[in-house]
């Protein structure tokens, strides 16, 4: 049986705050805990969250952008938290990155060929006429034009800016992408746009997805498996339709009520005192 393409088992982060006082020990943050979850190739992982669950600090220790306190990530059946630099830098090659903002993930003093064969320039060892190639397949991929590698972010709108950003992740050929809130910064009529075109290329390339989001709707769309984080835990696991029309925990129960609704039910006022409406309702539930 072949193993998974990612596998993370037990990932734990603690970070350490500045002390307040000289002579009082420095407190900790528990960013994630035992996180474990195994993705196979060719599907989509959605991981679902408030903020300050702990979703993009699991990006980035998948990403290898820092190094867990404990537990591991295995790509392709490698540590990536165990491998020297060099071969950490070969293995970029199979896990790249989509970030949320589109406007602030490219320079704007490059232009837009420079800014897609970047990570092909980190790699090292393509000529310079096969780094131009990728990049104009790249861009034909996502829908743009090969005539558009001179341009410079500001000729393009969000949506087109975000085509690029997956157009630099798709240039290495990668396994995995790490895609955190690809489409949180685009207007709602161009979200399914950018969405259909991620379906499009996973089913030509056989793309991985692990999707970071707190959109259900774009999780539901997008994704083959959930895992709902809360304060660094995974509290709940399954296929979107199971996992939304019958949640299990009361965390996730949360989420799905705090969806906002076409015609909302009137409800008395919230006291202004509190200030988390998802730890409410699952204080209520206990």
């Amino acid at each position: 049986m072949n193993a998974p393409l990612l596998q993370v088992d037990h990932l734990a982060r603690e970070y350490t705050l500045p002390r307040e006082r000289l002579l009082e020990p420095p407190h900790k943050v528990q960013a994630l805990n035992g996180v474990s979850f195994t993705i196979e190739a060719g599907r989509s992982m959605g991981i679902v969250g408030e903020s300050g669950s702990g979703k993009s600090t699991l990006a980035r220790l998948v990403m290898a952008l820092d190094k867990p306190t404990s537990g591991s990530v295995r790509l392709l059946g490698r540590d990536l938290h165990a491998l020297p630099r060099e071969q950490l830098r070969l293995a970029r090659r199979d896990i790249q990155m989509v970030f949320q903002d589109p406007y602030g993930s490219l320079d704007p003093r490059q232009t837009i060929e420079r800014i897609v064969t970047e990570p092909l320039a980190a790699q090292g060892g393509a000529a310079r006429e096969e780094r131009h190639r990728r990049a104009a397949e790249a861009l034909t991929s996502v829908g743009l034009r090969s005539s558009d590698l001179g341009k410079y972010p500001h000729e393009f709108s969000g949506g087109q800016r975000q085509r690029i950003a997956i157009a630099r992740a798709l240039i290495t050929r990668p396994r995995l992408i790490v895609a955190d809130e690809p489409v949180s910064a685009l207007d709602v009529s161009v979200q399914a746009q950018v969405l259909n075109l991620m379906q499009d290329l996973q089913a030509e390339f056989g793309i991985t997805y692990m999707l970071i989001s707190h959109d259900l709707a774009v999780v539901h769309h997008l994704c083959d498996d959930v895992a709902v984080l809360w304060q660094g835990r995974i509290v709940e696991q399954g296929p979107p339709d199971r996992l939304f029309r019958a949640a299990q925990h009361p965390y996730t129960r949360a989420l799905l009520e705090a969806v906002p609704q076409a015609e909302p039910a009137r409800r008395a006022p919230r006291p202004r005192a509190q200030q988390n409406p998802i730890a409410t309702a699952i204080e209520t539930r206990r």
